[in-house]
């Protein structure tokens, strides 16, 4: 999957992250000194032999980020990156604790609700748990698929870990004996790409998938509550109308329960309300925009931060007015971090030319049957030419007779 620039937040605390680097803030304060900056490219890299099984070179890795994720209580930071490393970081104050390898590179992280393990889904579907209050501890494999995983949660009550594969399945498993499932959740069609446990209601779960729906589950029983089809909130004008496309990331505010979604390579932002009690998700609006956007992440207390394609004003502020959510003209903690991108125009350039995040992943259908029926027919066609050979048709005004080789011998001797 490619990598496209991200964002995390949580509490004050807000990360733009493209490339191999990472800028951090407080959005508290306005002051140009309240920056972190890390890249992953001057992290130290653990020393092995660069050779693979057949002898050659391994290839060593961008140093890009990959995946990136807040503790609970926004205490610890943690990054992958595509040179194979899981790099901790302190936030109060800013401070990198370790770097440790991984097996193979990730798709996603977590931590746990209790912030004592970090947990690492890779794409050859298992997930490792890494320690938290040991910063040099080893990972520990929890669980595996026998299918790549693209995102992994963790139940409020640290009881289930939550992972979701390329082949439809959402699995639910008791996070004290990850060998035992709890449930499946099954009813996506294409990879799910993305799921989400509801802070508020711990007990739903909110997944999106390659076959352009947003479910709404009681995940503890693999109870689908609701199924909402994207492609039914489209415009026909619209030049990605007949495309399809994937959710890149799930979002949630809540103080009024809110649900953003933002699809792959789309320039849209959808807004849904969460409908607890009659377990029901709500359209409420979409939020449109002329460039890319690249990820989106809400802020308690601002509103629904958006990352995008412009080099100009990279991070806008939305906030919703008299039930409808727009962008905010002037804040200033929005301008701070856009100035500092802005000095820094390479951190988002890769991310630029990224394509689609997803297309590799969606199922290949082949009509082979012309084919089966052509390879059929040019054997029937051998067979009969095969036994036309053994049995000559008879020959006009008689028999067809077959000479032995004791009749070959007798006519011979009399001639």
């Amino acid at each position: 999957m490619a990598s496209f620039a991200g964002l995390a937040v949580c509490g004050q605390a807000l990360v733009v992250r493209g490339g191999s680097r990472f800028l951090a803030t407080c959005t508290a304060s306005s002051d140009d000194d309240s920056f972190f900056a890390y890249d992953c490219s001057s992290a130290e890299k653990k020393s092995q032999e660069n050779k693979g099984e057949d002898r050659r070179p391994v290839d060593k890795g961008s140093d890009t980020i990959l995946a990136s994720a807040f503790s609970t209580s926004g205490s610890y930071f943690a990054l992958t990156d595509d040179s194979k490393r899981l790099i901790l970081f302190r936030t109060k104050p800013w401070q990198c604790l370790s770097v440790r390898t991984v097996v193979r590179r990730c798709t996603a992280l977590t931590f746990i609700a209790s912030e004592e393990k970090v947990l690492v889904a890779d794409k050859s579907g298992d997930v490792y748990s890494f320690p938290v209050l040991e910063p040099h501890g080893c990972g520990r494999l929890e669980l595996g698929h026998l299918s790549m995983l693209l995102d992994v949660a963790v139940s409020p009550d640290d009881r289930y870990i939550l992972t979701a594969d390329r082949d439809e399945k959402i699995r639910v498993s008791w996070a004290m004996a990850p060998h035992s499932i709890a449930s499946f959740c099954l009813g996506h069609t294409e990879f799910v790409s993305r799921i989400f446990v509801v802070p508020d209601h711990p007990q739903l779960l909110l997944s999106a998938s390659g076959d352009c729906t947003l479910r709404l589950w009681e995940y503890r029983h693999g109870r689908e509550l609701h199924c909402c089809h994207l492609t039914s909130l489209q415009e026909p004008a619209e030049p990605w109308g007949d495309k399809r496309f994937a959710v890149s990331r799930i979002a949630y505010w809540g103080r009024e329960s809110c649900v953003a979604l933002l699809c792959d390579s789309i320039p849209v932002v959808y807004i849904f309300r969460l409908d607890a009690p009659r377990q029901q998700l709500v359209y409420r609006q979409r939020l449109s925009f002329q460039q890319r956007v690249w990820d989106v992440a809400f802020e308690e207390r601002r509103g629904l931060w958006v990352l995008r394609q412009c080099r100009e004003a990279p991070l806008v502020l939305c906030r919703p007015v008299d039930g409808h959510w727009q962008p905010v003209p002037e804040d200033a903690v929005a301008e701070k971090v856009c100035a500092r991108l802005r000095g820094d125009g390479a951190m988002l350039e890769g991310s630029a030319g990224v394509g689609d995040g997803f297309s590799g992943l969606y199922k290949a259908t082949f009509d082979n049957v012309a084919a089966y029926l052509e390879k059929k027919e040019e054997r029937l066609q051998q067979q009969l030419h095969k036994k036309r050979r053994q049995n000559p048709a008879p020959e006009p005004g008689g028999q067809a007779t077959r000479v032995t080789s004791g009749d070959a011998a007798a006519r011979s001797c009399l001639s």
